[in-house]
């Protein structure tokens, strides 16, 4: 591949002012081939602005409201989250979808105020292991990605798309390579079938249970193109050995890798 691996640190409800400044500290060098970003809990996206502004390491949130704005107490928008110099936010995770019972309608209408709002929203799908089991990976996906297709038309290529099997996440024992790859062909040929070019420029990642001792083997992989990672992007030197294995594999001697 000749586009930069992408690699997205999900916080979820942990760190700190002082962590995401020790993260600043590690990230004033930049890795060709690699973009990165931390999406932090919304109280740390001001010290984010402040401490990773003036490194090649970007920022985000980790969900943001379906509303512009009204009377919707504890809700975040999509244009307050932009407001401190965010370029992502992660939407309709496997976390938000089981704990707080949001629908695909409801992720279709947070991914479109994220778009109006100037962030790239990275849309996370993925099945439950009992629903792997029972050979249903390909209806859950197709059920969670159509509604956003058809509604996106054109700007579905403005979209990050993180597929993390439910079983994977927090497990330590990411997907198979095979599996990844059969899996992340599935959705980019699914893409491509319901939206057509518009789908080529789709950025489709791998989460759960990447770590710095795998991450090179799965961004190896032809079909990834970059990496969402949980718990080891709250320690900087694993975040930052993940990043360097995304800029190993977006060179063309590994871009080919099997």
């Amino acid at each position: 591949m000749s586009a930069a691996k992408l690699v997205i640190g999900n916080w979820k409800m942990n760190g700190s002012a002082s962590q995401v400044r020790a993260f600043a500290n590690l990230a004033a060098c930049e890795w060709p081939g690699c973009e990165a970003a931390l999406c932090v809990p919304y109280p740390l996206l001001p010290a984010a602005q402040m401490a990773f502004g003036a490194t090649p390491l970007r920022w985000g949130a980790q969900d943001c409201s379906a509303e512009d704005d009204g009377a919707f107490t504890g809700e975040v928008s999509a244009r307050m989250i932009r407001e401190f110099g965010a370029r992502y936010v992660i939407v309709g995770h496997s976390e938000r979808r089981a704990g707080h019972a949001e629908t695909d309608g409801q992720i279709v209408g947070k991914v479109q105020h994220a778009l109006a709002a100037g962030l790239t929203p990275i849309v996370c799908v993925g099945e439950k292991a009992e629903e792997r089991d029972g050979e249903q990976t390909a209806m859950v996906l197709r059920r969670q990605l159509l509604q956003l297709v058809r509604a996106l038309g054109r700007d579905l290529g403005s979209i990050v798309i993180a597929y993390e099997p439910v079983w994977a996440i927090g497990s330590g024992d990411a997907a198979a390579p095979g599996m990844i790859d059969h899996t992340l062909g599935f959705i980019a040929d699914m893409l491509t079938f319901h939206a057509g070019s518009s789908a080529s420029a789709v950025r489709i990642l791998y989460g759960g249970s990447v770590n710095p001792r795998n991450a090179e083997a799965i961004l190896s992989r032809k079909p990834v193109a970059g990496v969402l990672v949980g718990s080891a992007a709250l320690a900087p030197a694993d975040f930052m050995d993940i990043c360097k294995a995304a800029a190993r594999c977006s060179t063309p001697a590994t871009s080919d890798a099997t």
